[in-house]
């Protein structure tokens, strides 16, 4: 047999998705040391117009970044914090009262009409408008009051990985430029995101188990609850796979009666208040012989039917979701390849979804 060159190498399917996840740590240590300074400004200026009220504005992936800042806001400052429906402003043509409430809109692109025309609609209502894009160049850039970069680098790839954990990491110091911190919890992310990723093996062996799947049930409490939600869109967008993301509180109040033993269900257990709050809904899933896969302490998955023990012992917990994702989206990313198919390229996507 003939080595693989190369050229021929760089062909494979999902190699773009692989190399963006790769650059992760990079990433990240990027925004840490060149995007913190900028973010703190911003921040310390929108804190100085001091906001009523947060709305955050998004679509797909963005949409879960943004449900994580919804829990920072929240827990960390108490802001009163809401997501938008922007149809309320682009199809109903609304005029709320924004005045004094700061909009945040997150987008990797900045290029999606519907966010661009609501964002310039909450300016127009009085708000404080603030984009958090990997486009500094972008449409929704230049309508906003303020703008933070993610500083991902170019993303090819169609299912978004590396301008997710991006854009986590910026909320995150927005948020805690917001109150004054310093935003230190986040130092050991990098060198732990790369731990991760350097366990590929034990990711790939999980989607041979998983790969046959029909369904897939995601769950989480707290600040894993976004990453419930965003690993669901990933297994969906590459894999086709139906994945069904739940608050475990909601999975309670019907859902869990299609839980069974055959399809899997995927557990994000946060170290903290989250994943003492899923105990519960964990024991439940076990009562009735789920096949439970966890995401989290070591602990936690040796009691499961199979896991991924993340490296968060004494990691804040409010910064736990930018390394939880990892071993998922390298999940739908593996599970794809084993079904044959291209994660880089998912059927009827586009990198920037035009809605209206």
């Amino acid at each position: 047999m003939s080595a693989t060159t190369p050229a021929q190498h760089d062909e494979r399917p999902g190699r773009i998705m692989s190399g963006e996840m790769a650059e992760q740590p990079a990433v990240l240590s990027r925004l840490l040391d060149e995007g913190a300074p900028r973010i703190r400004e911003v921040a310390e200026q929108i804190a100085a117009r001091m906001p009523r009220f947060v709305l955050l504005t998004a679509r797909g992936t963005s949409d879960n970044a943004a449900l994580y800042a919804k829990y920072l806001l929240e827990i960390l400052l108490g802001k009163p914090c809401g997501l938008t429906s922007m149809s309320t402003t682009t199809a109903y043509d609304a005029k709320p009262d924004l005045t004094d409430v700061l909009v945040i809109t997150v987008s990797q692109s900045g290029g999606s009409p519907d966010l661009v025309a609501s964002t310039q609609a909450a300016r127009d209502a009085g708000a404080i408008t603030l984009a958090v894009t990997n486009n500094a160049n972008s449409p929704l850039a230049a309508v906003s009051e303020f703008h933070i970069d993610v500083l991902a680098g170019p993303e090819k790839a169609l299912p978004a990985t590396k301008t997710y954990t991006a854009e986590l990491l910026a909320l995150y110091l927005f948020v805690e430029g917001l109150r004054g911190g310093d935003g230190s919890a986040a130092k050991a992310l990098p060198e732990l995101a790369q731990r991760i990723l350097d366990r590929q093996d034990e990711v790939r062996a999980l989607a041979g188990r998983y790969r046959f799947a029909e369904r897939m049930v995601l769950t989480s409490r707290g600040y894993g609850y976004p990453t419930a939600k965003e690993a669901a869109l990933k297994l969906m967008e590459t894999s086709y796979i139906p994945a069904l993301s739940y608050s475990g509180a909601d999975l309670l109040h019907g859902p869990l009666a299609m839980v069974d033993n055959v399809s899997p269900v995927i557990a994000i257990v946060t170290e903290g208040k989250g994943g003492q709050a899923l105990q519960p809904v964990l024991d439940r899933l076990r009562a009735r012989g789920a096949d439970l896969v966890v995401i989290g302490s070591r602990v936690e998955v040796d009691k499961a039917s199979a896991g991924f023990a993340l490296p968060t012992e004494g990691v804040a917990e409010e910064v736990q979701p930018i390394l939880e994702i990892i071993p998922l989206q390298m999940l739908a990313y593996e599970v794809t390849i084993a079904r044959g198919q291209d994660p880089d390229a998912p059927r009827a996507l586009a990198k920037v979804t035009e809605t209206h």
